[in-house]
């Protein structure tokens, strides 16, 4: 039986927060050797020449003047806001903490589908969307015992990356998802070379630091490709619930590779923004079953 376009775009979410998870321990893991900056810009060039070729190989590629749609550079500005925070938090904090506060992601998404998209978002979801902000808060615990720098640029790369996804909603159906990768890729190389000298300077790297950047651009990559997919197949409320499975790899990359140990606060902050999420996809999908032709996702939806 043919997949519904909801079940395309939670099969591609689930793919890729698996790319986007393992990417983030691999750039954990050379934080200690190089900034921030060096890390966009190597991660962002490496990115390029790979999308560029397989964008040319597929012919999915269009000229720049795509750029003058403002959903796109909303898009791309929005996931450099991301990517900077993200990146700064990752080398002070806990894998598994930051993979937790980004769990409130589907709820933030859903709160600016409603207000931007105008999406039907009923009292009861409301009321899950301020309990799972409240765990957000419970996991970085604020005041000076459990509050972190870290834990503050992971919220602000979530409303980002919120921002990012509604923007991606809402790019012209005629242009194709790996040219929104490339620009966006191409983006965060430019903006990541501008910010080595104020982060530092450029760093030597070793073989095995440059083999870890590889690798986490080509996960990168299928991360990218995978979520704007994703966006633009199925119902942001339906797909957006299947971020939840990066926090199980972000716990078992955090414990095998990191040997970090989840305290009991990262833990009940995270079963409450989980189970607030997983409460709003529920009564979404009530009230599909209530007006299933009212809700049904665009037929052919470009990716």
């Amino acid at each position: 039986m043919a997949l519904s376009n909801n079940m395309k775009g939670a099969v591609l979410m689930a793919l890729s927060m698996a790319g986007f998870t393992c990417n983030d321990a691999l750039v954990k893991a050379v934080t200690p050797f190089v900034n921030v900056g060096q890390i966009m810009f190597v991660r962002g060039a490496l990115t390029t020449v790979l999308v560029y070729f397989i964008a040319r190989q597929m012919g999915a590629l269009r000229h720049v003047r795509i750029l003058k749609d403002p959903m796109i550079l909303l898009r791309i500005g929005f996931e450099i806001l991301a990517a900077i925070t993200y990146l700064s938090a990752l080398g002070n904090i806990p894998l598994a903490n930051a993979s937790s506060i980004l769990q409130s992601l589907p709820l933030a998404v859903t709160l600016g589908a409603a207000l931007v998209l105008k999406e039907p978002v009923g009292w009861r979801r409301w009321t899950a969307i301020l309990v799972g902000f409240l765990g957000v808060m419970i996991i970085i615990r604020p005041g000076p015992e459990g509050f972190t720098l870290a834990s503050l640029y992971v919220v602000i790369s979530v409303f980002a990356a919120a921002s990012r996804d509604l923007a991606t909603k809402k790019i012209g159906a005629s242009t194709p998802s790996l040219t929104v990768t490339l620009f966006t890729a191409i983006g965060n190389g430019i903006v990541g070379a501008l910010l080595i000298v104020p982060m530092g300077g450029w760093q030597p790297m070793s073989g095995s630091t440059f083999g870890l950047l590889a690798l986490a651009s080509l996960l990168v990559f299928v991360g990218y490709q995978s979520i704007v997919m994703a966006m633009r197949t199925g119902e942001i409320s339906f797909i957006a619930p299947f971020r939840y499975t990066s926090l199980l790899w972000a716990l078992g990359l955090g414990i095998v590779f990191f040997g970090e140990t989840p305290d009991i606060w990262m833990i009940f902050g995270a079963t409450v923004v989980i189970c607030s999420g997983l409460y709003t996809f529920y009564r979404e999908n009530k009230r599909q079953l209530a007006d299933p032709v009212g809700q049904e996702s665009r037929p052919g939806s470009p990716v």
